[in-house]
């Protein structure tokens, strides 16, 4: 459903005052303004003035907002449950039963102007295709105009997003690009990898060189958008799974000193629920790591953070008592220093706040399990690999052509 309007919905809390609109002075008080009421566009109180009504009118209905996630409420009403999704304006419903929903919608109707736009097809830019055997996620149309806004339309396609084993430097002695444009496309990139995770590390990279790019770095940029090219039609497939089996199962890897500038590695985490992959980031580590080990277990600790909100803000809208999050390492020793608070002269060093794993595993909410290397599938995410092994690890993952 779709709010027509929003902003004008905001009351204000404070004082503020508007100058009388260009042609619509009133006579004899062309000096006077206008003390609003109500939001408009364009004032910086105005999302947040909306975000407070919409709360206090959902909670007025029965919703309850969820501690974990402030864009998620729930309300229950016997063994139904209904879930609303917020983004600004538009909300996504969802509900075991569809009398509820329906009676949901008539009730929003009755206190906003608002527009049902049906079945879930199209929502800030993913094409979304439903059927009774799953649910598709992709950006094909979004793609295409990045192709035809930076040229790349009609360019040679290619099977992998970034050679194997490159390394980009800052001090790159190529010649300077343009620096807007380049990151023009980059902003444009890192939107497209919410439906492409098989792009999120070679993203991640050309992301590093914003502020003086090259010729070598657009010649990066531009292998992706020839990657691109080729898998148009490619996304993210989720199929249906039986309540009890809908494990969370998480992937944590990392490379070694892979920045060539500061020598930091780079985090891939990876969720799956049920087989179907539901969250990604590829990140640059914040301190510099001294050995695999230490830059496998920075990068489980990443992985533990995201785990424990998963699974907080899942057995929330299920009404249900939290699990153990089962996290796999390809690093024995890694997992040894997760699991083994003795190896203090190995970890005296590391930051206090990567600890924080131990104390998930001593109180059994994350398990901590070894996944031999071939099998890890976060590795797409933490370097640049072969064509052979990047399409296996892409059909792993569960990316397939959704039309």
């Amino acid at each position: 459903m779709d709010v027509k309007s929003a902003f004008l919905n905001g009351e204000l809390e404070e004082e503020v005052y508007v100058c009388q609109p260009s042609g619509y002075e009133k006579k004899n008080n062309e000096e006077k303004v206008f003390k609003l009421r109500k939001a408009l566009y364009g004032l910086c109180q105005a999302p947040r003035a909306w975000y407070s009504k919409l709360d206090r009118s959902l909670a007025s209905l029965g919703f309850e907002r969820s501690p974990h996630e402030h864009a998620v409420y729930k309300r229950c009403i016997g063994e139904s449950r209904l879930l609303i999704g917020v983004y600004v304006d538009d909300l996504i419903i969802t509900g075991s039963n569809p009398e509820e929903i329906k009676n949901f919608k008539r009730q929003m109707m009755e206190k906003f102007n608002m527009s049902d736009l049906g079945l879930l097809s199209y929502y800030l830019g993913i094409e979304v295709c439903q059927t009774s055997h799953g649910i598709s996620l992709c950006q094909s149309g979004y793609a295409s105009k990045i192709l035809e806004r930076t040229g790349m339309a009609d360019c040679n396609s290619c099977q992998t997003p970034m050679e194997s084993r490159l390394k980009l430097s800052k001090n790159s002695e190529d010649s300077f690009v343009d620096a807007t444009f380049y990151r023009s496309i980059i902003g444009s990139l890192r939107y497209l990898v919410n439906t492409r995770p098989n792009i999120a590390y070679a993203v991640g990279i050309v992301s590093r060189f914003m502020e003086k790019p090259t010729s070598q770095h657009l010649a990066a940029v531009k292998q992706i958008l020839r990657y691109i090219r080729s898998t148009l039609d490619l996304g993210c497939y989720y199929t249906r799974t039986e309540q009890g089996a809908a494990k969370l199962v998480g992937y944590s890897d990392s490379d070694l000193a892979g920045d060539a500038d500061d020598r930091k590695s780079t985090t891939e985490v990876a969720y799956f629920l049920g087989g179907n992959l539901v969250t990604w980031v590829s990140q640059k580590q914040k301190v510099v790591a001294l050995s695999s080990c230490e830059a496998e277990y920075i990068a489980a600790t990443t992985a533990a953070c995201q785990g424990i909100w998963l699974n907080r803000l899942r057995a929330d809208m299920r009404g249900q008592a939290e699990e153990e999050v089962v996290l796999k390492v390809d690093n024995k020793s890694a997992i040894s220093l997760c699991k083994n608070p003795v190896h203090h002269d190995r970890s005296k060093h590391v930051d206090t706040r990567y600890h924080f794993i131990r104390e998930c595993v001593e109180n059994g909410k994350i398990a901590i399990d070894y996944v031999a290397t071939e099998e890890q599938l976060a590795d797409i995410m933490t370097k640049s690999i072969g064509l052979l092994k990047f399409l296996e690890m892409r059909h792993k993952i569960g990316l397939q052509t959704v039309k």
